[in-house]
Protein backbone atom coordinates (compact mmCIF):
# COMPACT_ATOMS: atom_id res chain seq x y z
CA UNK A 1 0.00 0.00 0.00
CA UNK A 2 1.39 3.39 -0.99
CA UNK A 3 2.00 6.19 1.50
CA UNK A 4 -0.66 8.31 -0.25
CA UNK A 5 -3.30 5.58 0.03
CA UNK A 6 -2.46 5.05 3.69
CA UNK A 7 -2.74 8.78 4.31
CA UNK A 8 -6.14 8.87 2.56
CA UNK A 9 -7.39 6.02 4.74
CA UNK A 10 -6.24 7.83 7.85
CA UNK A 11 -8.03 10.96 6.71
CA UNK A 12 -11.24 9.00 6.16
CA UNK A 13 -10.98 7.41 9.59
CA UNK A 14 -10.55 10.86 11.11
CA UNK A 15 -13.69 12.06 9.33
CA UNK A 16 -15.69 9.07 10.52
CA UNK A 17 -14.59 9.71 14.11
CA UNK A 18 -15.87 13.28 13.91
CA UNK A 19 -19.37 12.19 14.89
CA UNK A 20 -18.02 11.22 18.32
CA UNK A 21 -17.43 14.90 19.05
CA UNK A 22 -20.70 16.28 17.77
CA UNK A 23 -22.58 18.35 20.30
CA UNK A 24 -26.22 19.36 20.06
CA UNK A 25 -27.54 22.03 22.37
CA UNK A 26 -30.60 20.54 24.04
CA UNK A 27 -31.97 23.91 25.12
CA UNK A 28 -30.36 23.83 28.53
CA UNK A 29 -28.59 27.09 27.74
CA UNK A 30 -29.26 30.13 25.59
CA UNK A 31 -26.92 30.61 22.65
CA UNK A 32 -25.83 34.22 22.31
CA UNK A 33 -24.09 34.22 18.93
CA UNK A 34 -21.43 36.84 18.34
CA UNK A 35 -21.83 39.16 15.35
CA UNK A 36 -18.75 39.76 13.23
CA UNK A 37 -18.55 41.75 10.00
CA UNK A 38 -17.65 39.95 6.80
CA UNK A 39 -18.80 38.91 3.37
CA UNK A 40 -21.27 36.26 4.51
CA UNK A 41 -22.72 38.46 7.25
CA UNK A 42 -23.38 41.13 4.60
CA UNK A 43 -24.84 38.47 2.33
CA UNK A 44 -27.26 37.45 5.08
CA UNK A 45 -28.52 41.02 5.42
CA UNK A 46 -29.04 41.29 1.66
CA UNK A 47 -30.78 37.91 1.44
CA UNK A 48 -33.27 38.99 4.10
CA UNK A 49 -34.72 41.42 1.56
CA UNK A 50 -36.43 38.43 -0.06
CA UNK A 51 -39.09 38.81 2.65
CA UNK A 52 -39.91 42.42 1.76
CA UNK A 53 -42.57 41.35 -0.80
CA UNK A 54 -44.28 39.44 2.01
CA UNK A 55 -44.84 42.73 3.84
CA UNK A 56 -45.29 45.09 0.89
CA UNK A 57 -47.00 42.86 -1.70
CA UNK A 58 -50.58 43.15 -0.34
CA UNK A 59 -50.54 46.93 -0.84
CA UNK A 60 -50.00 46.80 -4.60
CA UNK A 61 -53.15 47.65 -6.56
CA UNK A 62 -54.38 46.42 -9.92
CA UNK A 63 -57.28 48.48 -11.16
CA UNK A 64 -59.97 48.55 -8.50
CA UNK A 65 -58.65 45.66 -6.44
CA UNK A 66 -55.59 44.24 -4.77
CA UNK A 67 -52.95 43.07 -7.24
CA UNK A 68 -52.37 39.71 -5.51
CA UNK A 69 -55.24 38.34 -3.45
CA UNK A 70 -56.21 34.92 -2.14
CA UNK A 71 -59.96 35.37 -1.99
CA UNK A 72 -60.88 32.28 0.03
CA UNK A 73 -64.61 33.09 0.59
CA UNK A 74 -65.16 33.46 -3.17
CA UNK A 75 -62.68 30.69 -4.01
CA UNK A 76 -60.58 32.88 -6.31
CA UNK A 77 -56.90 33.75 -6.62
CA UNK A 78 -56.09 37.06 -8.26
CA UNK A 79 -52.58 37.73 -9.49
CA UNK A 80 -52.52 41.05 -11.33
CA UNK A 81 -54.74 40.56 -14.39
CA UNK A 82 -55.15 36.80 -13.99
CA UNK A 83 -57.91 35.14 -11.98
CA UNK A 84 -57.40 31.52 -11.03
CA UNK A 85 -60.40 29.52 -9.86
CA UNK A 86 -60.48 26.13 -8.08
CA UNK A 87 -60.67 24.36 -11.45
CA UNK A 88 -57.16 25.65 -12.22
CA UNK A 89 -55.67 24.95 -8.81
CA UNK A 90 -53.60 22.11 -10.29
CA UNK A 91 -51.13 24.83 -11.23
CA UNK A 92 -50.55 25.46 -7.53
CA UNK A 93 -49.44 21.84 -7.19
CA UNK A 94 -46.87 22.46 -9.93
CA UNK A 95 -45.65 25.59 -8.15
CA UNK A 96 -45.19 23.63 -4.91
CA UNK A 97 -43.45 20.85 -6.82
CA UNK A 98 -41.09 23.35 -8.42
CA UNK A 99 -40.04 24.91 -5.12
CA UNK A 100 -39.72 21.53 -3.41
CA UNK A 101 -37.38 20.31 -6.15
CA UNK A 102 -35.55 23.65 -6.14
CA UNK A 103 -34.88 23.17 -2.43
CA UNK A 104 -33.61 19.65 -3.07
CA UNK A 105 -31.44 20.76 -5.99
CA UNK A 106 -29.88 23.65 -4.08
CA UNK A 107 -29.24 21.39 -1.08
CA UNK A 108 -27.51 18.79 -3.23
CA UNK A 109 -25.22 21.49 -4.63
CA UNK A 110 -24.56 23.79 -1.67
CA UNK A 111 -26.18 22.32 1.43
CA UNK A 112 -28.70 24.13 3.60
CA UNK A 113 -28.26 27.61 2.16
CA UNK A 114 -32.03 28.05 2.36
CA UNK A 115 -31.82 27.53 6.13
CA UNK A 116 -28.84 29.83 6.45
CA UNK A 117 -30.16 32.77 4.45
CA UNK A 118 -33.84 32.61 3.54
CA UNK A 119 -35.73 30.53 6.09
CA UNK A 120 -38.42 32.41 8.02
CA UNK A 121 -37.06 31.07 11.31
CA UNK A 122 -33.47 32.05 10.51
CA UNK A 123 -34.34 35.56 9.32
CA UNK A 124 -36.65 36.41 12.22
CA UNK A 125 -34.18 34.96 14.74
CA UNK A 126 -31.43 37.12 13.26
CA UNK A 127 -33.63 40.22 13.54
CA UNK A 128 -34.62 39.34 17.10
CA UNK A 129 -31.01 38.82 18.19
CA UNK A 130 -30.03 42.08 16.49
CA UNK A 131 -32.64 43.89 18.60
CA UNK A 132 -31.40 42.00 21.65
CA UNK A 133 -27.82 43.09 20.99
CA UNK A 134 -28.83 46.74 20.52
CA UNK A 135 -30.67 46.76 23.86
CA UNK A 136 -28.61 44.39 26.01
CA UNK A 137 -25.15 44.57 24.46
CA UNK A 138 -22.70 41.98 23.17
CA UNK A 139 -23.01 38.27 24.09
CA UNK A 140 -20.93 38.62 27.25
CA UNK A 141 -23.15 41.40 28.60
CA UNK A 142 -26.29 39.46 27.69
CA UNK A 143 -25.12 36.41 29.62
CA UNK A 144 -24.33 38.54 32.65
CA UNK A 145 -27.73 40.24 32.45
CA UNK A 146 -29.49 36.86 32.31
CA UNK A 147 -27.70 35.77 35.48
CA UNK A 148 -28.03 39.12 37.28
CA UNK A 149 -30.84 39.80 39.79
CA UNK A 150 -33.90 41.65 38.63
CA UNK A 151 -33.53 45.41 38.85
CA UNK A 152 -35.51 48.28 37.38
CA UNK A 153 -32.93 48.67 34.60
CA UNK A 154 -33.10 44.97 33.73
CA UNK A 155 -36.91 44.95 33.78
CA UNK A 156 -37.03 48.01 31.50
CA UNK A 157 -34.54 46.52 29.04
CA UNK A 158 -36.28 43.15 28.96
CA UNK A 159 -39.67 44.82 28.55
CA UNK A 160 -38.48 46.85 25.56
CA UNK A 161 -36.94 43.78 23.96
CA UNK A 162 -40.08 41.68 24.27
CA UNK A 163 -42.22 44.64 23.20
CA UNK A 164 -40.34 44.91 19.90
CA UNK A 165 -40.39 41.13 19.46
CA UNK A 166 -44.16 40.98 19.91
CA UNK A 167 -44.61 44.00 17.65
CA UNK A 168 -42.72 42.22 14.86
CA UNK A 169 -44.91 39.15 15.40
CA UNK A 170 -48.06 41.29 15.19
CA UNK A 171 -46.89 42.96 11.96
CA UNK A 172 -46.08 39.53 10.55
CA UNK A 173 -49.57 38.29 11.37
CA UNK A 174 -51.20 41.34 9.83
CA UNK A 175 -49.09 41.00 6.68
CA UNK A 176 -50.07 37.35 6.38
CA UNK A 177 -53.76 38.15 6.77
CA UNK A 178 -53.53 40.97 4.21
CA UNK A 179 -52.88 38.45 1.44
CA UNK A 180 -56.39 37.05 1.97
CA UNK A 181 -58.41 40.27 2.12
CA UNK A 182 -58.13 43.89 1.03
CA UNK A 183 -55.07 45.20 2.90
CA UNK A 184 -56.23 48.80 3.25
CA UNK A 185 -59.66 47.82 4.50
CA UNK A 186 -58.02 45.36 6.89
CA UNK A 187 -56.19 48.16 8.72
CA UNK A 188 -59.42 50.13 8.98
CA UNK A 189 -61.13 47.07 10.47
CA UNK A 190 -58.35 46.66 13.03
CA UNK A 191 -58.31 50.30 14.12
CA UNK A 192 -62.11 50.48 14.35
CA UNK A 193 -62.27 47.07 16.06
CA UNK A 194 -64.54 45.81 13.28
CA UNK A 195 -62.21 42.97 12.25
CA UNK A 196 -63.64 39.46 12.27
CA UNK A 197 -62.31 36.52 14.26
CA UNK A 198 -60.70 35.20 11.06
CA UNK A 199 -58.74 38.48 10.85
CA UNK A 200 -57.75 38.62 14.52
CA UNK A 201 -56.74 34.96 14.89
CA UNK A 202 -53.69 34.99 12.56
CA UNK A 203 -52.34 38.06 14.36
CA UNK A 204 -52.49 36.29 17.71
CA UNK A 205 -51.06 33.07 16.33
CA UNK A 206 -48.14 34.78 14.58
CA UNK A 207 -47.41 37.06 17.54
CA UNK A 208 -47.26 34.08 19.91
CA UNK A 209 -45.32 31.62 17.77
CA UNK A 210 -42.93 34.17 16.26
CA UNK A 211 -42.07 35.31 19.78
CA UNK A 212 -41.71 31.71 20.95
CA UNK A 213 -39.71 30.35 18.02
CA UNK A 214 -37.47 33.30 17.11
CA UNK A 215 -37.20 34.77 20.59
CA UNK A 216 -36.84 31.71 22.80
CA UNK A 217 -36.46 28.37 21.00
CA UNK A 218 -34.28 29.62 18.13
CA UNK A 219 -31.90 26.81 17.13
CA UNK A 220 -34.14 24.27 18.88
CA UNK A 221 -36.69 24.75 16.10
CA UNK A 222 -34.02 23.73 13.58
CA UNK A 223 -32.95 20.74 15.64
CA UNK A 224 -36.27 19.29 16.72
CA UNK A 225 -39.21 20.82 14.84
CA UNK A 226 -38.01 21.35 11.28
CA UNK A 227 -38.21 18.19 9.13
CA UNK A 228 -35.75 19.61 6.62
CA UNK A 229 -32.87 19.19 9.07
CA UNK A 230 -33.74 15.49 9.30
CA UNK A 231 -33.97 14.75 5.61
CA UNK A 232 -31.03 16.84 4.42
CA UNK A 233 -28.76 13.84 4.87
CA UNK A 234 -30.29 12.14 1.84
CA UNK A 235 -29.92 15.29 -0.27
CA UNK A 236 -26.19 15.90 0.16
CA UNK A 237 -23.34 13.74 -1.02
CA UNK A 238 -19.56 13.83 -1.22
CA UNK A 239 -19.78 16.38 -4.05
CA UNK A 240 -21.91 18.88 -2.14
CA UNK A 241 -20.08 22.12 -1.34
CA UNK A 242 -20.35 22.95 2.37
CA UNK A 243 -18.52 25.03 5.00
CA UNK A 244 -15.64 22.71 5.89
CA UNK A 245 -12.73 22.86 8.30
CA UNK A 246 -9.40 21.97 6.67
CA UNK A 247 -8.13 19.61 9.35
CA UNK A 248 -4.91 18.86 7.46
CA UNK A 249 -3.94 22.48 7.66
CA UNK A 250 -5.42 23.27 11.05
CA UNK A 251 -4.25 20.28 13.10
CA UNK A 252 -2.76 19.92 15.57
CA UNK A 253 -4.51 22.98 16.93
CA UNK A 254 -3.19 25.02 19.81
CA UNK A 255 -2.80 28.50 21.20
CA UNK A 256 -0.58 30.83 19.22
CA UNK A 257 2.88 31.11 20.76
CA UNK A 258 5.21 33.91 19.83
CA UNK A 259 8.94 33.33 19.72
CA UNK A 260 11.77 35.72 19.32
CA UNK A 261 12.20 34.67 15.71
CA UNK A 262 8.66 34.42 14.33
CA UNK A 263 5.08 33.47 15.04
CA UNK A 264 5.56 30.05 13.51
CA UNK A 265 5.16 27.08 15.85
CA UNK A 266 5.03 23.34 15.39
CA UNK A 267 1.23 23.40 15.48
CA UNK A 268 -1.35 23.87 12.75
CA UNK A 269 -2.98 27.12 11.70
CA UNK A 270 -5.97 26.69 14.04
CA UNK A 271 -5.12 28.59 17.23
CA UNK A 272 -8.22 27.27 19.02
CA UNK A 273 -9.69 30.76 19.44
CA UNK A 274 -13.20 29.30 19.11
CA UNK A 275 -14.43 32.31 17.16
CA UNK A 276 -16.10 29.94 14.69
CA UNK A 277 -18.13 28.54 17.58
CA UNK A 278 -18.87 31.99 19.01
CA UNK A 279 -20.54 33.22 15.82
CA UNK A 280 -22.47 30.03 15.07
CA UNK A 281 -26.22 30.63 15.56
CA UNK A 282 -26.75 26.96 16.47
CA UNK A 283 -23.68 26.65 18.69
CA UNK A 284 -21.86 23.86 16.85
CA UNK A 285 -18.12 23.49 16.35
CA UNK A 286 -17.52 23.21 12.59
CA UNK A 287 -14.08 21.77 13.33
CA UNK A 288 -15.78 18.54 14.37
CA UNK A 289 -17.14 18.04 10.86
CA UNK A 290 -20.53 18.36 9.23
CA UNK A 291 -23.37 18.16 11.73
CA UNK A 292 -27.14 18.34 11.83
CA UNK A 293 -26.95 21.78 13.39
CA UNK A 294 -25.00 23.37 10.52
CA UNK A 295 -27.35 25.62 8.55
CA UNK A 296 -24.67 26.59 6.02
CA UNK A 297 -24.76 30.27 6.96
CA UNK A 298 -20.93 30.40 6.59
CA UNK A 299 -20.55 32.94 9.39
CA UNK A 300 -17.73 30.75 10.69
CA UNK A 301 -15.83 31.54 7.48
CA UNK A 302 -16.01 35.26 8.24
CA UNK A 303 -14.84 34.69 11.81
CA UNK A 304 -11.96 32.42 10.86
CA UNK A 305 -10.78 34.64 8.01
CA UNK A 306 -10.73 37.64 10.38
CA UNK A 307 -8.50 35.70 12.77
CA UNK A 308 -6.23 34.56 9.93
CA UNK A 309 -5.78 38.22 8.96
CA UNK A 310 -4.67 39.05 12.49
CA UNK A 311 -2.10 36.24 12.68
CA UNK A 312 -1.01 36.79 9.08
CA UNK A 313 -2.06 33.42 7.75
CA UNK A 314 -3.94 32.79 4.47
CA UNK A 315 -7.73 32.56 4.36
CA UNK A 316 -9.44 29.23 3.85
CA UNK A 317 -8.84 27.32 7.09
CA UNK A 318 -12.63 27.07 7.04
CA UNK A 319 -13.93 27.25 3.50
CA UNK A 320 -16.67 26.21 1.13
CA UNK A 321 -15.59 22.88 -0.33
CA UNK A 322 -16.72 19.28 -0.82
CA UNK A 323 -15.54 16.05 0.74
CA UNK A 324 -14.23 14.89 -2.62
CA UNK A 325 -12.19 18.06 -3.02
CA UNK A 326 -10.77 17.64 0.49
CA UNK A 327 -9.62 14.17 -0.54
CA UNK A 328 -8.02 15.46 -3.73
CA UNK A 329 -10.54 13.96 -6.12
CA UNK A 330 -11.29 15.75 -9.40
CA UNK A 331 -14.24 18.13 -9.34
CA UNK A 332 -17.38 16.91 -11.12
CA UNK A 333 -19.04 19.41 -13.44
CA UNK A 334 -22.40 20.53 -12.07
CA UNK A 335 -24.43 19.51 -15.11
CA UNK A 336 -22.94 16.00 -14.99
CA UNK A 337 -24.23 15.19 -11.52
CA UNK A 338 -27.19 12.75 -11.83
CA UNK A 339 -29.35 14.10 -9.03
CA UNK A 340 -28.95 17.68 -10.26
CA UNK A 341 -30.01 16.55 -13.74
CA UNK A 342 -33.08 14.75 -12.35
CA UNK A 343 -34.12 17.66 -10.12
CA UNK A 344 -33.60 20.21 -12.89
CA UNK A 345 -35.56 18.15 -15.42
CA UNK A 346 -38.58 17.87 -13.13
CA UNK A 347 -38.38 21.60 -12.36
CA UNK A 348 -38.34 22.45 -16.07
CA UNK A 349 -41.40 20.25 -16.62
CA UNK A 350 -43.18 21.95 -13.71
CA UNK A 351 -42.41 25.41 -15.10
CA UNK A 352 -43.57 24.32 -18.55
CA UNK A 353 -46.84 23.10 -17.03
CA UNK A 354 -47.36 26.39 -15.18
CA UNK A 355 -46.68 28.42 -18.32
CA UNK A 356 -49.04 26.22 -20.32
CA UNK A 357 -51.75 26.55 -17.69
CA UNK A 358 -51.47 30.34 -17.51
CA UNK A 359 -51.39 30.70 -21.28
CA UNK A 360 -54.49 28.55 -21.76
CA UNK A 361 -56.66 30.14 -19.08
CA UNK A 362 -59.95 30.84 -20.82
CA UNK A 363 -62.69 33.32 -19.95
CA UNK A 364 -65.27 30.60 -20.44
CA UNK A 365 -64.95 26.90 -19.76
CA UNK A 366 -67.33 24.14 -20.75
CA UNK A 367 -67.42 20.57 -19.49
CA UNK A 368 -69.96 18.03 -20.70
CA UNK A 369 -71.01 14.89 -18.82
CA UNK A 370 -72.85 12.22 -20.81
CA UNK A 371 -75.63 10.35 -19.05
CA UNK A 372 -74.55 6.71 -18.74
CA UNK A 373 -77.76 5.13 -17.51
CA UNK A 374 -79.03 4.72 -20.15
CA UNK A 375 -76.59 5.66 -22.91
CA UNK A 376 -79.47 6.47 -25.26
CA UNK A 377 -83.25 6.36 -25.48
CA UNK A 378 -85.32 5.24 -28.49
CA UNK A 379 -88.28 7.60 -28.83
CA UNK A 380 -91.69 6.65 -30.21
CA UNK A 381 -91.08 8.74 -33.33
CA UNK A 382 -88.00 6.65 -34.13
CA UNK A 383 -85.43 9.25 -33.08
CA UNK A 384 -82.47 8.48 -30.80
CA UNK A 385 -81.98 10.71 -27.76
CA UNK A 386 -78.92 11.26 -25.53
CA UNK A 387 -78.86 13.18 -22.25
CA UNK A 388 -76.00 15.54 -21.22
CA UNK A 389 -75.18 17.74 -18.24
CA UNK A 390 -73.35 20.95 -19.12
CA UNK A 391 -71.11 22.71 -16.61
CA UNK A 392 -70.39 26.28 -17.65
CA UNK A 393 -67.71 28.28 -15.83
CA UNK A 394 -67.74 32.05 -16.25
CA UNK A 395 -64.42 33.64 -15.15
CA UNK A 396 -65.41 37.23 -15.92
CA UNK A 397 -66.50 39.81 -13.36
CA UNK A 398 -70.07 40.02 -14.68
CA UNK A 399 -73.06 37.80 -15.25
CA UNK A 400 -73.25 37.00 -18.96
CA UNK A 401 -75.44 35.14 -21.43
CA UNK A 402 -73.97 32.41 -23.60
CA UNK A 403 -75.25 30.73 -26.72
CA UNK A 404 -74.94 26.94 -27.07
CA UNK A 405 -74.49 25.25 -30.43
CA UNK A 406 -73.76 21.65 -31.38
CA UNK A 407 -72.01 20.20 -34.44
CA UNK A 408 -71.35 16.70 -35.65
CA UNK A 409 -74.46 15.75 -37.64
CA UNK A 410 -76.63 17.66 -40.10
CA UNK A 411 -79.88 16.47 -38.53
CA UNK A 412 -78.97 16.76 -34.86
CA UNK A 413 -81.50 18.59 -32.70
CA UNK A 414 -80.87 20.23 -29.33
CA UNK A 415 -83.53 20.47 -26.60
CA UNK A 416 -83.12 22.50 -23.41
CA UNK A 417 -80.83 25.27 -24.64
CA UNK A 418 -82.74 26.84 -27.51
CA UNK A 419 -82.36 30.25 -25.85
CA UNK A 420 -79.14 31.77 -24.44
CA UNK A 421 -78.12 30.42 -21.06
CA UNK A 422 -77.21 32.54 -18.07
CA UNK A 423 -73.66 32.18 -16.72
CA UNK A 424 -73.22 33.96 -13.35
CA UNK A 425 -69.81 35.48 -12.63
CA UNK A 426 -67.05 33.36 -11.06
CA UNK A 427 -69.31 30.34 -10.79
CA UNK A 428 -69.99 26.96 -12.33
CA UNK A 429 -73.56 26.63 -13.56
CA UNK A 430 -75.08 23.28 -14.54
CA UNK A 431 -77.70 22.73 -17.26
CA UNK A 432 -79.31 19.56 -18.60
CA UNK A 433 -79.88 19.24 -22.34
CA UNK A 434 -80.95 16.51 -24.79
CA UNK A 435 -79.65 15.77 -28.27
CA UNK A 436 -81.78 13.92 -30.80
CA UNK A 437 -81.07 12.43 -34.22
CA UNK A 438 -83.65 10.69 -36.42
CA UNK A 439 -83.07 6.93 -36.28
CA UNK A 440 -82.88 6.52 -40.05
CA UNK A 441 -80.25 9.29 -40.23
CA UNK A 442 -77.95 7.78 -37.60
CA UNK A 443 -75.70 5.46 -39.58
CA UNK A 444 -73.17 4.53 -36.87
CA UNK A 445 -73.16 3.31 -33.30
CA UNK A 446 -71.12 6.24 -31.94
CA UNK A 447 -70.91 9.72 -33.36
CA UNK A 448 -68.44 12.47 -32.29
CA UNK A 449 -70.21 15.73 -31.46
CA UNK A 450 -68.81 19.13 -30.52
CA UNK A 451 -70.66 21.44 -28.15
CA UNK A 452 -69.72 25.11 -28.17
CA UNK A 453 -70.66 28.04 -25.95
CA UNK A 454 -69.90 31.63 -26.85
CA UNK A 455 -70.56 34.97 -25.23
CA UNK A 456 -73.56 36.54 -26.94
CA UNK A 457 -72.00 40.03 -26.95
CA UNK A 458 -68.53 38.93 -27.99
CA UNK A 459 -68.17 35.65 -29.92
CA UNK A 460 -64.40 35.77 -29.41
CA UNK A 461 -65.01 34.44 -25.91
CA UNK A 462 -65.98 30.81 -26.38
CA UNK A 463 -65.26 27.28 -25.25
CA UNK A 464 -65.72 23.92 -26.93
CA UNK A 465 -66.04 20.38 -25.67
CA UNK A 466 -65.93 17.18 -27.70
CA UNK A 467 -68.28 14.42 -26.64
CA UNK A 468 -69.93 11.29 -28.05
CA UNK A 469 -73.47 10.59 -29.24
CA UNK A 470 -74.50 6.96 -28.73
CA UNK A 471 -77.02 4.98 -30.74
CA UNK A 472 -78.14 1.37 -31.25
CA UNK A 473 -75.86 -1.18 -32.90
CA UNK A 474 -76.05 -1.20 -36.67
Amino acid sequence: MSDQTEQDNQDLEALYREAEYWHVNLGDKTIHAKRMPGFFRSLKWVSMLVWLPFFLGPYLRWGDRQAILWDIPNRQFHIFGITILPQDIWMLALVLLFFALLLAAVTSVAGRVYCGYFCFQTVWTDIFTWIEEKLEGHPGKRKKMDEAPWTFSKIRTKFLKHFFWILIGILTGISFTAWFTDAYQLWIDYFTLQATLAEWAPVGVFAFFTHLFAGHMREQVCFWLCPYARIQGVMVDSETVLPTYDFRRGEPRGKLKKTSQSDVTDKGDCIDCKQCVAVCPTGIDIRNGQQEGCITCALCLDACDAVMDKIKRPHGLIKYTSLDEMQGKPEVTLYKRPRVIVYSSIMILAVAGIIYGLSTLATLELKVLHERQPLFVMRSDGSVQNKYVLKILNKTKNDIMVKLTVAGHNDIQMIGAEKPLEAPEKRVTAYTIFLRIPGDKLLQETLPVTLRIEYTLNPEFYSEYKSIFFGPKK
